[in-house]
């Protein structure tokens, strides 16, 4: 198990997300996929950047702050429950289209390691930059992905 390199627990199945794609789009890609995170690609299909759900939250959360700093707080909304059926208070939810991609939120960076990278090396560089995916690659070109979940498979095998 020493002995193991970034291309013996890579995932070569890499999913990537087009950096057009809106955030809803992306959001049910990562739930349909069950994936936390993925690659970035422009236009030109060259990856530019990782996304991931800690993204969107924060997007999200930043978004709500803004557009709601003013709205009445839920104390003063108590009692139109009683008055009103659940159709008639779903009626009233208005719900904004986010107008954001995946471009604006992701990070523009992508952290790399060559396919024969040590695991002690894969893992030093996760733990120290706390990231959960790292990409692998071959002269250049992405061939493969490790994720948190990766490495967790090899330390239960070990």
């Amino acid at each position: 198990m020493k002995n193991l390199t970034a291309k013996d627990v890579m995932n070569p199945h890499v999913i990537s997300v087009p950096a057009e794609w809106t955030i809803e789009e992306l959001s049910q890609f990562l739930v349909d996929k069950a994936i936390t995170g993925a690659p970035v690609k422009n236009e030109a299909g060259k990856l530019v950047g990782v996304v991931s759900l800690t993204d969107i939250v924060r997007h999200d959360s930043l978004t709500e702050i803004d557009l709601h700093a003013d709205a009445p707080h839920d104390y003063y909304m108590h009692g139109w429950e009683e008055k009103l059926s659940p159709e008639d208070l779903t009626s009233f939810h208005v719900e904004e289209k986010s107008q954001a991609f995946v471009r604006d939120i992701m990070t523009p960076m992508l952290f790399k390691v060559d396919e024969s990278t040590s695991l002690k090396e894969i893992a030093d560089t996760m733990l120290g930059g706390r990231i959960h995916r790292l990409f692998v690659t071959r002269g250049g070109a992405v061939v493969g992905i490790i994720t948190t979940m990766d490495m967790l498979k090899v330390i239960r095998d070990m």
